[in-house]
């Protein structure tokens, strides 16, 4: 089982950045897609960027243009820079990998977008 462990969050103001960090224990070339998700308080986690393995990216329509995902498989990591953030970006964000069927998740890392 491959380990994900985030890094980056913090307390921001609106229209502020925050760039997330997601490094993995193994190649992250193996896995299918690399992504992040947020889940806030009595929401369902959802999807906000990923990238697969050939370097197609996709986005929530709610952060296009504001977020990048990004990777660097030198050192078996994937990014996430996040621009002109919102209030309602705020949450748990969880990095994902997967390949097949098979979902890992790391432990997730608290943004909080103050007004």
């Amino acid at each position: 089982q491959v380990q994900l462990v985030e890094s980056g969050g913090g307390l921001v103001q609106a229209g502020g950045s925050l760039r997330l960090s997601c490094r993995a224990s193994e190649n992250i070339f193996m896995f299918n897609y690399m992504g992040w998700y947020r889940q806030a308080p009595g929401e369902e986690r959802e999807l906000v960027a990923n990238i697969n393995v050939g370097g197609k990216t996709a986005y929530a329509d709610s952060v296009k243009d504001r977020f990048a995902i990004s990777r660097d498989g030198a050192k078996n990591t994937v990014y996430l820079q996040m621009n002109s953030l919102k209030p309602e970006d705020s949450g748990v964000y969880f990095c994902n990998a997967k390949v097949l069927a098979r979902n890992s998740w790391g432990q997730g890392t608290q943004v909080t977008v103050s007004s």
